[in-house]
């Protein structure tokens, strides 16, 4: 395993708990060895953040996926163990689980469709059954704060249930329960930022009155760390939370704040119900309403922490708990220098394609629509490849972006992720990441970008973006790809053609433009 590099002690500040911090270190193993780790949802917003840490702390570290090339573009993919498989399957699992010393449990089925509640009982009766099989010590499973004697979610529901079938489990589990995370790339965060930012004045659902206890996501990594060193024989649920009890209406103007924004006038509503106000956070916010219903619906009660039972357990950081104000100021830091981890844009979409494009041999027989564009340019392959790795989110597409955001609106409106999803950085691509309504399924270094389309289409497409070397500079070449589904697909396409000529001819030229005026005189 590589040694983790050391991290300058600005960005340790911003950045929350490192585990290297002596209370979060491995306790070795009897046999002296470094204890392991199975991480369940690593690729997810928390896993992500949380296992390059426990690689900082000395943890060998195991990670199931269902998609290796999506892991294998992650910084720490090196250092980890990989088993490929699904976490529903016993077998996978049980392969997973073998020698593993302590489980971190960080999935939710919540971006699988309607049936989330059924898949998330059934993974985690197959994570108890494997962990008690190999004697496993302990599982942390972070779940959600909720108050007790009222109806559930559905969201809220779901969590619950896990975390009592792990707790009844052989097992010794330690359910964290979280409130609203606040942090870069979360969820909670995006959908208070862009409704503060977008809204002066917002007439919102009476669960903005409610009082809730948001978190910072430095403070769940450093309890989920520290979870790791809590007795064998704990056996339970806990509340986790940040020092501030604050309305949602509070949250939203605390935002504006600190982002120097006018304050906010909030009317609370009866008439907004929680189908409605995720339809309206869609169309406001990045936030597509598959999931901002779930976010909207654990705010319909009070959730605030019932008592201090973690503080037995686990200490607080050595600075204290974070407040809100700044978990909100370090979040809008990070999104600030382009240093965002890990973000909601990146899970997965609710009916959107997985499968990988075909070779073009496996075309035979089919019906594809193509549009092919190339262009020579003076330019060298590397500040081709630059611009072409920009695209999309604040940089746009380079062409026609009253046609981008109309068309991003409409897949808004059919239920889909639409335009300003964005993506997770400006600068950083890696596979597995969501650029607008596509998501990275090839990346060759200066060679080829292939993005999938998540948006809601009657077929399936991807869009190419590529760059070859040649004798004096190099060739853009760009290619969209459509498999259309039956009739409704075909008159789709040729719906659509005006508009491609528009759309990725301005495409190619302004990317080579682009690419030409960025390379110093000396090189062209």
């Amino acid at each position: 395993m590589s040694e983790m590099p050391e991290v300058p002690l600005e960005e340790a500040a911003l950045s929350g708990p490192l585990g290297a911090e002596p209370a979060l270190r491995a306790q070795p193993r009897e046999d002296g060895s470094s204890p392991l780790v199975l991480v369940l949802g690593a690729t997810g917003y928390i896993g992500g953040r949380l296992v390059p840490r426990l690689l900082a702390g000395g943890y060998r570290v195991r990670v199931l996926t269902r998609s290796g090339a999506r892991l294998a573009a992650l910084p720490w993919a090196g250092d980890v163990e990989v088993v490929e498989g699904d976490a529903a399957d016993a077998d996978a699992m049980g392969r997973a689980m073998d020698g593993v010393d302590v489980v971190y449990y960080l999935i939710h089925s919540m971006h699988a469709g309607r049936d989330y509640g059924r898949l998330d009982r059934a993974i985690a009766l197959t994570v108890a059954k494997a962990a008690a099989a190999h004697r496993v010590g302990r599982i942390v499973y972070l779940s959600g704060l909720h108050p007790d004697g009222v109806d559930l979610s559905p969201h809220l529901a779901s969590r619950k249930e896990v975390g009592d079938i792990l707790v009844a489990s052989a097992t010794p589990t330690l359910v964290l329960q979280a409130g609203v995370v606040i942090g870069s790339g979360s969820a909670s965060f995006e959908m208070i930022r862009h409704l503060t930012e977008v809204l002066p004045y917002m007439p919102a659902p009476r669960w903005v009155r409610n009082r809730i206890q948001p978190i910072a996501v430095r403070d769940v990594i450093w309890y989920l760390l520290a979870a790791a060193h809590v007795e064998g024989d704990v056996n339970r649920e806990v509340d986790i939370g940040g020092p501030d009890v604050m309305r949602y209406s509070e949250m939203m103007n605390g935002y504006a704040d600190v982002a120097g924004l006018p304050r906010r006038g909030i009317t609370a509503l009866p008439v907004l119900t929680p189908s409605l106000a995720s339809h309206w956070v869609g169309l406001v916010t990045p936030v597509p309403r598959q999931i901002a219903r779930p976010l909207v619906e654990s705010l319909l009660h009070s959730c605030v922490v019932k008592d201090d039972a973690v503080a037995g357990l686990i200490p607080p950081p050595p600075e204290g708990l974070t407040g809100y104000r700044e978990a909100v100021r370090l979040a809008l830091g990070r999104i600030e220098i382009d240093q965002v981890e890990t973000s909601w844009v990146d899970a997965r979409v609710p009916g959107a394609p997985s499968d990988p494009m075909p070779s073009d041999p496996d075309w035979a027989g089919r019906t594809v629509f193509q549009d092919r564009r190339s262009k020579v340019t003076s330019a060298q392959p590397g500040p081709v490849w630059d611009v072409i790795t920009t695209v999309g989110g604040a940089t746009g597409w380079y062409s026609a972006s009253v046609l981008w955001a109309a068309r991003g609106l409409m897949d808004r409106v059919a239920g889909g992720v639409g335009q300003r999803r964005g993506r997770r950085t400006r600068g950083d691509l890696r596979v597995g990441d969501a650029v607008d309504v596509w998501r990275v399924e090839v990346l060759e270094p200066e060679r080829l970008l292939r993005l999938r389309a998540e948006m809601r289409v009657p077929g399936k497409a991807w869009l190419e973006l590529g760059v070859e070397p040649t004798s004096s500079g190099s060739v853009y070449r760009q290619r969209a790809v459509f498999f259309p589904r039956g009739l409704t697909g075909r008159l789709y396409w040729l719906s659509m053609l005006p508009f491609h000529g528009l759309i990725f001819s301005g495409m190619v030229n302004r990317i080579v433009a682009e690419a030409e005026g960025a390379e110093p005189a000396g090189q062209r």
